[in-house]
Formats: C-alpha cells, structure tokens, sequence
C-alpha cells in the first residue's frame, strides 16, 4: 500500500442496514477511499454471540457484502472481505485476550445490554468480542476507524489494548483513532426519537430500511413522531424534529437555518413528506445496484475471495510478528 493512513471499519450481518447504518457510517465510506487506504469487513464472527439461524446468517453475510458494494465500496480501491474468511483475526484475538482485563470487559455498555435482551444466552463470546474487534483493527495496524458515539467505548479499549501490548513487549501497534463524521454520526429512532435508530427495534415504523421502497419510507416518514408545536426548528426538546432535521440535512446538505426558512409557515405534514421523499430519491440507485450484485452470485463469490486473499496476506505480516513478540516458537 502506498503512504496514505489505513482506516479499518467492520459492520454485522445482522439484516439489512438502516438508514441510521448508512448516514451515520457507510455512507461516508466509498469517499473516503480517494483519501485514506481502506479495509472494510463484514463481521460474521460479531454476529454469532447471538443465536443465528445458519441459512440466514450465511444470507444476510453476502447481501451484507453486496450492500457495502451497492452503497460505494469499490473492490478495485479498497480491501472488502468476510471476516471469517481470514484467519488472523481468530489468531490475533486470543492474544489480545490474555492482554485484556476482566474488569474492562465487564465495565462494556453493550454487553450489558445484550445480555438483558439475550439472559438466556449469556456467552463467553458476548463478553470478549471487543477484544476480537481490537484485533479486527490491529491485525492491520489501522490508523482511522470510523465510529459512532456508540462505538467510542470499544475504540477505546482497543486503543488501551494496543498501548499495554506495546508497554510490554515494545511499540509495535498503532494506537487508532476514531474518524467521526460531523454530520449525520448518530440517526435516532422515528418512533422513539431520544434512542438511536436500530435493526433490532421491534417496530418496524421505528426504523427506515435501506432496501425499503419509496412508498414504505414515505409511509413511515409520515408516521414519525414529532411534538405539539408544529413548528421545524431545530431546538432543546423536539427530538422527533431535531431526527428528522438532521437526516433531511444529511441527505441533501442544507443547513438548520435553511431547513428552518424553507418550511417556515408550513406544518409538520409537508416536512415529513419532504423528508421522506428526498431519503427514497437519494437510495434509489443503492437499492438498483444491489439489486443487479445480487443476480451475481458468482461474481460476488469472486470478491469476496480476493478480498479474503488482500486482507490474510496483509493482516498475516502482522499477525506473525506479534506472535514472535510473545514468545512464540516460529514456523520457521
């Protein structure tokens, strides 16, 4: 690879991605290829500490794959692969592992969440899958990974990680940082606007689908709930508003103050409309070139092989090195 600073960002299988996936993340990934050299994964491993149905995951993994491609992921520029399908991220996590402390583990925002709305499944894996997503960004020395606000915690920790490695054994990884767009880095729920937009939410009017037609996001649009004032303003206490302002600026790049001025005097109808109107027109190509990948499957296969190739060929530099940091006999 040339001079340019690597990022490494990964995303779950788990369903198709919502728009809060896209504004706030993937979105911003196919420009970023023109500036930074860019890993870019799809987490099967994540995914599965929690029940999956196998057919499905297996799925969800390659529409996953064709999404990242349909919304701007160019295989030409950067590394796209299954994480599966490279061994050093397995590898690298055990190590990571003995160099991750129980207690940060157990002080992680998402396992506990997940192990309230999964009590019966309460895995090994659930709990240190962030010493795995470390190893997912250190494998390759990433310099940038892109994050929401909800991520910062686990960045965090891996950023921990690297420096406690390097204390011990001598600087070796890059401690990452976090890449976070300005606009658009966190997209709230249409039904309960003060929690953030998610694939899991049990109402389906709670959430835009990227792959959801024109008349489904307007539909849903319309139904967003929104205050008593009637008034578009961008202000302390109209969450439901302030969502759909910043997903309406995201999308087409206007302003707050312009948003403002342009429905000054109109109800919250119009806006909704509006919104849900420019958020379909603006997917429309991502759900046609998706459309077109998945007719492929052969194609797609291909990729997803090469991408495997550039990513284990890359990572196993790495990976090896670290190996003979801590005492490892070499293959030789």
């Amino acid at each position: 690879m040339n001079d340019k600073k690597l990022i490494f960002s990964g995303i779950q299988p788990t369903g198709t991605f919502t728009l809060g996936n896209y504004l706030g993340a993937v979105r911003n990934w196919g420009p970023l290829q023109d500036e930074y050299n860019c890993i870019y994964c799809v987490v099967d491993m994540h995914a599965i500490t929690v029940r999956q149905d196998p057919a499905k995951l297996r799925r969800n993994t390659l529409d996953s794959y064709a999404l990242l491609m349909a919304c701007g992921i160019d295989v030409e520029k950067s590394i796209l692969f299954i994480q599966s399908h490279v061994k050093t991220h397995a590898e690298l996590n055990w190590i990571l592992c003995c160099n991750t402390q129980f207690g940060e583990l157990s002080r992680m925002t998402q396992f506990k969440d997940k192990s309230k709305r999964h009590p019966d499944d309460i895995n090994a894996g659930l709990f240190t899958y962030p010493s795995l997503m470390a190893a997912d960004i250190l494998a390759y020395n990433a310099d940038l990974v892109p994050v929401g606000a909800d991520q910062k915690q686990h960045l965090e920790l891996a950023r921990n990680i690297a420096q406690r490695f390097n204390q011990r054994y001598g600087d070796f990884f890059t401690v990452p940082e976090p890449y976070i767009p300005e606009k658009g880095a966190r997209i709230m729920s249409l039904q309960e606007p003060a929690k953030k937009m998610s694939k899991s939410d049990d109402n389906p009017n709670a959430v835009i689908l990227i792959l959801d037609d024109k008349d489904t996001i307007i539909r849903k649009f319309k139904r967003a709930v929104t205050d008593s004032e009637a008034e578009v303003v961008y202000r302390d206490g109209k969450d439901g508003i302030n969502n759909l302002m910043t997903i309406y600026s995201t999308i087409t790049g206007k302003d707050y103050a312009a948003i403002e001025s342009e429905f000054a005097g109109k109800g919250y109808g119009d806006f909704k409309l509006a919104v849900g109107e420019a958020v379909a027109d603006h997917l429309e190509p991502v759900r046609t070139e998706f459309a077109r990948l998945s007719q492929d499957k052969s194609y797609l296969k291909e990729c997803c092989a090469a991408g495997a190739e550039k990513a284990l060929r890359y990572s196993q530099r790495i990976v090896s090195k670290v190996y003979h940091k801590v005492g490892f006999v070499d293959k030789g």
